[in-house]
């Protein structure tokens, strides 16, 4: 079953904006209002049946009606005492210019920029000393090879010569 309606109203100029919603929540969507309008105490719920006929004939539409008639709206617009308004009499002054605030400090962003450069440094020369000492260790790795295959080498003579030996040992030994 859908909410009844109700008819709320804000003032927005010489105006009074009406709308026929569900909630205060709703009617401050329709307004297109930002605050909560009824917390400051700038919008209300309506009763009058003369005020809230055309809100409830199109609900959800923001109806405006004027709060007084041009006249009115002019007089208030005169300064009290029936002197013309400041504008005709004199220019108006010219607007202070603010001192701009102060350009945003880069210093926290250098010294991140700075950290991530000594950190890719500190990892560069660690990267070389490792290559460094990987291209030792593969000369050292060489010379071993080297010198294992050498001292294989010399063994293998050495049992090429024990073997011959013993070939001909046992040839000698088969023909006696």
């Amino acid at each position: 079953m859908p909410r009844a309606l109700k008819v709320y109203r804000t003032p927005i100029g010489f105006h009074d904006a009406y709308v026929a919603a569900p909630s205060q929540k709703a009617a401050l969507e329709a307004w297109g209002a930002d605050r909560n309008l009824f917390a400051r105490g700038d919008a209300e719920l309506v009763t009058d049946p003369k005020l809230t006929k055309a809100p409830l004939a199109d609900p959800g539409k923001v109806i405006r009606v004027a709060r007084g008639s041009a006249a009115e709206h002019l007089a208030a617009a005169v300064p009290k005492g029936g002197k013309k308004a400041a504008s005709a009499d004199k220019p108006a002054k010219a607007a202070r210019k603010r001192k701009p605030p102060p350009r945003p400090s880069r210093a926290r962003l250098n010294a991140a920029e700075k950290a991530i450069d000594d950190l890719r440094e500190r990892q560069r020369a660690a990267s070389e000393e490792l290559r460094q000492r990987e291209e030792k260790l593969e000369k050292e790795r060489r010379a071993l090879e080297k010198e294992q295959a050498g001292e294989i080498a010399k063994l293998e003579r050495v049992r090429d010569r024990a073997e011959a030996a013993y070939d001909r040992a046992l040839e000698k030994w088969r023909l006696t």
